[in-house]
């Protein structure tokens, strides 16, 4: 896929019940298909983080441990890809000290319920 499709973000704005009274606010990364232009419907906002900013989003830091099985194997599947990617989200979302030591920034918000 080349590009983030504009029906995708429409559908967001319906389903989270954006527009005039309820503005939201979606924060991108720099990936192609979030630089390339968008319709952005009423009530949503787009903020683009800054180029080579891991802490900002702090899942960026855990792509090594999620690609550490896969590095230089082949897979004859793209299920056999897919089985191997799972277990070791699986795997990871089971290692929160793992987590909280690479993604866990001391200044990073607790969790907080959505209104």
């Amino acid at each position: 896929m080349d590009r983030f499709p504009d029906d995708w973000l429409a559908l967001f704005a319906r389903e989270a019940g954006a527009g005039r009274d309820r503005i939201i606010i979606l924060v991108l990364d720099g990936a192609g298909w979030h630089t390339l232009p968008l319709a952005v419907p009423e009530g949503i906002r787009l903020v683009y983080l800054p180029a080579y900013t891991p802490e900002l989003q702090p899942a960026e830091t855990l792509w090594v441990h999620v690609d550490e099985p896969i590095v230089n194997r082949h897979f004859d599947t793209l299920a056999e890809l897919d089985a191997v990617v799972a277990d070791r989200c699986v795997a990871l979302a089971n290692d929160r000290d793992l987590i909280r030591g690479q993604a866990g920034f001391h200044w990073w918000p607790n969790r907080t319920n959505p209104i």
